[in-house]
């Protein structure tokens, strides 16, 4: 993994709480008892509180005297909620977040600076991280402000569609006949015809056009760059020849009726649209195309799944696809690190966290953890729970219903394959510090003008194209361009040289 490193925001200091002494035998009566707020994304689990009483009366007989208050936040909403929290100077303890939102809340100075103590409360933990060399991925100026995953996986897209009823209406396609946005258009107009009343799609055409041109989404207000340039020149997204291609076939497939009719403003989970049946066609990753358990609702759903462009270049997950944080007005930090470490070491620990209670979340059939016999992955009362990801630990990962023996293995594998890389950006957080105002436009325009382009509801395609390109180089798309490759080019620089 490549290192990393990013300027705080202009008057901004990330400063570290005083390293607060701690005493226990095992009994948790010598420290005060406190409450540690977590909040994680997706729905509320009916044993989640339940389960966590129980974490709580598990780590207090190992000598950490700490309750649980766990929030969740609906995806669609957790990242703005968060930024908003922060910038209201709410107090909470550890929050789960992912490379896109953490960007932004790590260049507002929303989470605590780490180095002084996670060495000395989570030993173990930073033992892991030194020997994968992940912890580069989430310092600025040098300091560690998130703490990540340890899992290794690509997310290179499949097309995925409902073959039961693909079938029933006499549509078929061999094992990974679907590799092109080409090959999706044809299906998509079959299956619309065959279920016109369905919803189809709330996927617009762009990425399977990024894919198709090995582009590579930086996650920072519509830039990237192309995995096929030694450069790695920043450019803007809507800039591109494959955009304009992109708005084309968005154009008709909105006016096919493929994509949903209110897919530009649907904030629903898409995984559970998909498993509801709410959806006939999705993209996902290698992961949900191989998992034993997709989670539909309806034992009779079938899915069928084929890689799209399976000769072009993808990157793989970096360590921070999957992290948590701890918030800088935090007052338990340490506690929230004696805890992390504790997950580390302790399979049972790690057992509830995750799988909840044996006998009433889940069961064990030898070493696979699985569903009470009344439950699956939609009723659940805990198991699948959201935002669970930074918490995996290979050592620790039970086979499951949705993962069985060896899957993890072969997510490790797959993520080797040689059209599976590491980006050449992978550890870089960019600061928007110097060019707030700039991006605030960019943004702005890409709500108002962008996103209607993308998913086809404008009427001229070439000219609302034209127009927006305009629009945001009129806004400052030169100097925001300027600014993240002088940042780039100073990551990459500083690596050559490391």
């Amino acid at each position: 993994m490549l290192a990393g490193c990013r300027e705080s925001p202009a008057g901004t200091s990330i400063d570290a709480p005083s390293q607060t002494s701690w005493k226990g035998n095992g009994t948790g009566t010598e420290e005060r008892e406190v409450t540690l707020q977590f909040y994680f994304g997706g729905d509320k689990k009916a044993a989640t509180d339940e389960v966590w009483a129980a974490v709580s009366d598990y780590v207090k007989a190992k000598g950490l005297n700490v309750k649980f208050a766990v929030h969740f936040i609906p995806w669609p909403e957790m990242p703005e909620k968060l930024l908003v929290m922060a910038a209201s100077g709410d107090k909470w303890d550890l929050n789960f977040d992912t490379d896109s939102s953490f960007q932004q809340m790590a260049s507002r100075g929303s989470y605590m600076a780490l180095d002084d103590l996670l060495p000395v409360y989570a030993p173990n933990l930073y033992e892991k991280y030194k020997s994968l060399d992940s912890l580069s991925c989430v310092k600025i100026d040098g300091q560690i402000v998130a703490l990540p995953w340890t899992i290794k996986m690509n997310q290179r897209p499949f097309a995925g569609w409902r073959v039961d009823l693909a079938e029933k209406a006499g549509i078929t396609r061999e094992p990974g006949e679907v590799k092109t946005v080409e090959d999706v258009d044809v299906l998509l107009h079959q299956m619309k015809k065959a279920y016109p009343d369905s919803k189809l799609s709330r996927i617009s055409a762009l990425p399977f056009y990024e894919v198709r041109d090995e582009w590579v989404d930086l996650g920072f207000h519509g830039l990237g760059f192309y995995l096929n340039d030694p450069e790695v020149k920043i450019q803007a997204m809507e800039q591109q020849p494959f955009y304009r291609e992109a708005a084309v076939m968005s154009k008709r497939w909105f006016d096919d009726k493929i994509l949903n009719r209110d897919a530009m403003i649907d904030t629903e989970d898409g995984a559970e649209l998909w498993r509801n049946g709410r959806m006939l066609f999705t993209i996902t990753s290698h992961e949900w195309a191989y998992v034993a358990d997709p989670g539909f609702v309806d034992p009779t759903f079938r899915q069928q799944m084929s890689l799209l462009y399976p000769d072009k270049k993808q990157i793989n997950r970096i360590a921070t696809a999957n992290l948590v944080a701890i918030n800088r007005n935090s007052d338990h930090a340490v506690q929230v690190l004696r805890f992390l470490d504790m997950l580390e070491t302790d399979q049972k620990l790690f057992d509830l966290v995750i799988y909840g209670i044996e006998g009433e979340t889940y069961e064990l059939r030898g070493e696979e953890a699985v569903y009470p016999s009344n439950m699956n992955f939609s009723t659940s009362n805990y198991m699948d729970w959201g935002g669970q990801w930074a918490f995996w630990k290979p050592q620790f990962m039970r086979p499951t219903a949705t993962y069985p023996v060896g899957f993890w293995q072969e997510e490790k594998k797959f993520a080797e394959l040689p059209v599976n890389v590491d980006s050449p950006l992978a550890g870089l957080l960019l600061s928007d510090s110097a060019i707030r105002s700039e991006v605030e436009k960019r943004d702005q325009g890409y709500e108002k003008y962008g996103k209607p382009i993308e998913y086809g509801v404008v009427s001229q395609v070439d000219e609302s194209v034209d127009a927006y390109r305009k629009m945001q180089i009129a806004n400052g798309l030169p100097h925001i361009l300027a600014e993240v490759q002088r940042q780039v080019d100073r990551f990459l620089n500083k690596n050559v040289h490391d």
